[in-house]
């Protein structure tokens, strides 16, 4: 029985090397995926087309306005005399921003006026915050510590969350189109008459899948930690543990997608609108749960993903101990049983 279920694990150890285009998406999207999100897509600010309206540059706005220039977050791009000429270069897409200094008395303003473009509030929310403690008087000291991510770096935020999807959409994915595939070849019954169990044959298959996704994640860990400069702070056995148990509750989803799908293209369609949709919209990868309506985050609380996400920010990016990931584990390890009981109960009913 032993010997039989190797063979097994190798047989479709086998069939995944061989197909060239299963190697290219299982490699070649977490790398791919990585880099575009860890250097191309970011909401760092950084030069910001700014306009200054003023009507005397006094010494006073021109220190303030040098200040705004050697910071990295802005470029000046013109100076007007009025907010409606301000406005006309926003509009025009030739400015982000402009600031307007107002009335001015005894040496110093009465108030500072900030135009913006919010056609994307995110982004314009950060740009007036960055401008506002740019702005900050010379006369007040602020002293402030920015902990965790003293870079302000979008990687620190995107790696985590791309763990999340990419170990979730490759297991689930690849797992139920496998065994899929071998019901539309007709080899799912052959396969299930052999000596060793269904159960046994279930698991074989997707033994190859947990070893890839393992080496898949190490390669994630080694590209945040060398290119990416995204530091490990928190244990990386803990890291490593947390990501097994997320693998596993995974797998188990592929398998409960393979009992509903019929077809491949059934499966993948099933996994698309399944998993990642809610991955990328609801699991917090790119907006923050707190800040959507109450009726997503209900949703967002039977979203795997999340729980994963938020305990990889506070392993890897925080350096907690386990403790203070344990709410999140504790979900995780709860949906793994619960969808794994579900998978081999349709799969035991299928086979009655």
């Amino acid at each position: 029985m032993k010997k039989s279920f190797f063979s097994f694990v190798i047989k479709e150890a086998r069939h995944i090397l061989r197909d060239r285009r299963t190697m290219l998406i299982l490699f070649g999207m977490p790398i791919v995926l990585m880099l575009l999100f860890g250097f191309a897509i970011t909401n760092d600010v950084k030069d910001v087309r700014m306009v200054v309206v003023t009507s005397q540059m006094d010494n006073l706005t021109r220190r303030a306005v040098d200040r705004l220039a050697a910071s990295e977050y802005f470029i000046i791009t013109a100076t007007v005399s009025t907010p409606q000429a301000a406005e006309r270069l926003i509009r025009n897409q030739k400015a982000d921003m402009a600031v307007v200094f107002a009335s001015r008395s005894h040496a110093s303003w009465r108030s500072v006026q900030f135009l913006v473009d919010t056609s994307d509030p995110n982004m314009a929310q950060q740009w007036t915050a960055y401008a506002q403690q740019t702005l900050l008087s010379e006369k007040v000291t602020i002293h402030s510590s920015l902990l965790y991510n003293p870079r302000m770096k979008s990687a620190y935020n995107f790696v985590p969350a791309i763990m999340g999807m990419l170990l979730l959409l490759i297991c689930a994915m690849m797992t139920s189109v496998s065994i899929v595939r071998e019901k539309e070849r007709g080899t799912m019954e052959v396969l299930l008459v052999s000596p060793v169990r269904p159960l046994m044959i279930i698991v074989a298959k997707a033994v190859p899948y947990f070893l890839q996704a393992f080496l898949i994640l190490v390669v994630i860990l080694l590209m945040s930690a060398t290119v990416l400069d995204v530091p490990l702070a928190g244990s990386l056995v803990w890291i490593i543990l947390v990501s097994l148990l997320y693998i596993l509750l995974a797998l188990s989803l592929g398998l409960l997608i393979s009992n509903i799908a019929k077809t491949q293209f059934v499966a993948l369609l099933a996994s698309a609108m399944v998993l990642l949709l809610p991955t990328v919209m609801l699991s917090g990868m790119l907006f923050p749960v707190e800040s959507m309506p109450a009726v997503l985050q209900w949703i967002s609380a039977v979203i795997s993903p999340r729980y994963y996400i938020q305990a990889m920010r506070k392993l890897m990016i925080m350096g907690v101990g386990i403790r203070e990931v344990l709410p999140e584990v504790t979900v995780l390890f709860v949906m793994t049983l619960l969808l794994l009981a579900i998978a081999l109960k349709k799969f035991k009913t299928r086979l009655e």
